[in-house]
Order: C-alpha cells, then sequence, then structure tokens
C-alpha cells in the first residue's frame, strides 16, 4: 500500500497491473504477487505463526461485472487534510478527484486520495489511492474496508477493478497503521471482488 504499509513491492504489483480495459490475466497475476509476498519472510505482514501455516489468501473468483470504467472528475483547490488512521498516525493526504461509476445500474461515487509525502518519492508521483468499503464489510471481507492502488488518469475515464482490491495490512497484524475509510467511500452495494477477510 503506501507508505503506512511499508511495502513498495506491493504497490508497485498493483499499480502495474492498471488497465483501461479489464484484463483477466492482469487481476490473476495480481494475486498471486500478493500470495508470493505474503509467504516471504522479508515482506509478508503477517505475524511470523501465520505466515509459517499460511498458504494462499482467500479471493472471491474474479469477475468482469466488478471491473468499472469511471468518470474521473479532478478536484480543484482541495486543502491538504490529516487522514485518520487506526493509531493515532495522521499522514497528510488531499483529495485528487472523484470517480462517477455505474454498477447494477445504480449511480456510485469514490473520492480518490493523493498522499503528500508518498508522491514526493521517485515513481510514486501520479499514485493515487482508493479506499472503500462496501455491504460485504464486516462479513465476507475485511471489516475496515480495502485500498485499490491507481494511477492519475491520462483522460477523463479510469477502470477501477476492484478484483484487485486489497486488504490493510492491520487486518492481518495490530502492528502496523492503516488509513480509516472516509465515510463518503462506503459503497451501498455488496463488492464481491478482490481479497476476502482474512481467516487464521
Amino acid at each position: 500500500m503506501r507508505i503506512l504499509l511499508n511495502s513498495v513491492f506491493l504497490l508497485l504489483v498493483s499499480m502495474a497491473y492498471a488497465q483501461e480495459k479489464f484484463d483477466k490475466a492482469a487481476s490473476e497475476a495480481f494475486q498471486d504477487n500478493l500470495n508470493k509476498e505474503f509467504a516471504e519472510a522479508e515482506k509478508s505482514p503477517l505475524a511470523e505463526e501465520d505466515r509459517t501455516h499460511f498458504k494462499a489468501l482467500d479471493f472471491f473468483p474474479i469477475d468482469e461485472r466488478f471491473a468499472v470504467v469511471a468518470t474521473f472528475v479532478r478536484s480543484k483547490n482541495e486543502k491538504s487534510f490529516e487522514m485518520k488512521t487506526t493509531t493515532d498516525r495522521t499522514p497528510m493526504y488531499v483529495k485528487y478527484g472523484e470517480l462517477h461509476f455505474k454498477l447494477d445500474g445504480k449511480d456510485f461515487k469514490l473520492d480518490v486520495f493523493q498522499n503528500l509525502d508518498l508522491m514526493k518519492k521517485k515513481g510514486f508521483r501520479d499514485y493515487l489511492f482508493l479506499p472503500f468499503s462496501d455491504l460485504t464489510s464486516g462479513n465476507e471481507s475485511y471489516i475496515g474496508g480495502r485500498y485499490i492502488d491507481i494511477r492519475i488518469p491520462k483522460g477523463k475515464t479510469v477502470l477501477i477493478d476492484f478484483n484487485q482490491a486489497y486488504n490493510p495490512y492491520c487486518a492481518y497484524n495490530p502492528k502496523y497503521s492503516c488509513p480509516l475509510v472516509p465515510l463518503q467511500n462506503d459503497l451501498m452495494v455488496e463488492i464481491k471482488a478482490g481479497v476476502k477477510k482474512f481467516h487464521d
């Protein structure tokens, strides 16, 4: 994820598979790489006792229905703010824009953010942070919501591939500090795609 997840590898993997058009192979590769990272001692966020018995994360089946093309609306004159996290850490973010899309015939909107410290790092200037929760949160998926990494759109649309949604590291280990999903990014629909909640 971002700086909060301390995992440049995961950032590069997820952003590398950002597409303007749904690509099942990209989603499969994303999941494979995520499993590989979790299995490696040096990269895994899992506590040692969990990693020792780790085989694979639990994913929803990859579903093209949950890869939606969103209209990107750039925000103007937004002030930076301290984003709340699972700890007392408050990293600085700015709302970068809005993503408007349809799912099951209904209109939805998600705010997308930029981390002001991360954007200064080489390779992450165009990185955007998309946190969300939905009606599966607390049931089939992690109660605190999930994240998606995307790049700044070059045009007026961007693909949101929920099949590449992943849990914050604090879903696996309380030692991590993770941004809380803003209330406006709580979707009143079931997103049965991406990583499910973690079972020890």
